[in-house]
């Protein structure tokens, strides 16, 4: 299994990202799937998930972030709008595991997770 998370980059406050998690070994479809970010020296901080009809956000993104899913690509998307500097993070997909309103619990529930993309928002 492998997750292969893209679309990181460079962009200055008030701009917008897309990334993009590409997934072989495992079927998006029929399992929830999750965005988590990291900055170095503080807690992982689950963003987002989504299983079937089910869409969840972290406050802190909630109304910027959106999840997205392309069952045929087997790919599933963060879309950011009006970054901030403190969205600045390594972004993290993973699959395999539970959705739940209480994102801050589900990390440890998901047994693949991709490498990360970087995302730097400069003020």
């Amino acid at each position: 299994v492998q997750l292969q998370a893209s679309g990181g980059g460079s962009v200055q406050s008030g701009g917008s990202l897309r990334l993009s998690c590409a997934a072989s070994g495992v079927t998006f479809a029929g399992n929830a799937i999750a965005w988590f970010r990291q900055v170095p020296d503080k807690a992982r901080e689950g963003i987002a998930c989504m299983n079937f009809g089910d869409v969840y956000y972290a406050d802190s993104v909630k109304g910027r972030f959106t999840v997205s899913r392309v069952n045929a690509k087997n790919t599933v998307y963060l879309q950011m709008t009006n970054l901030t500097p403190e969205d600045t993070a390594r972004y993290y997909c993973a699959t395999d595991g539970i959705c739940l309103p209480r994102l801050s619990i589900i990390g440890p529930q998901y047994n693949h997770w991709g490498r990360g993309t970087l995302v730097t928002v400069s003020s």
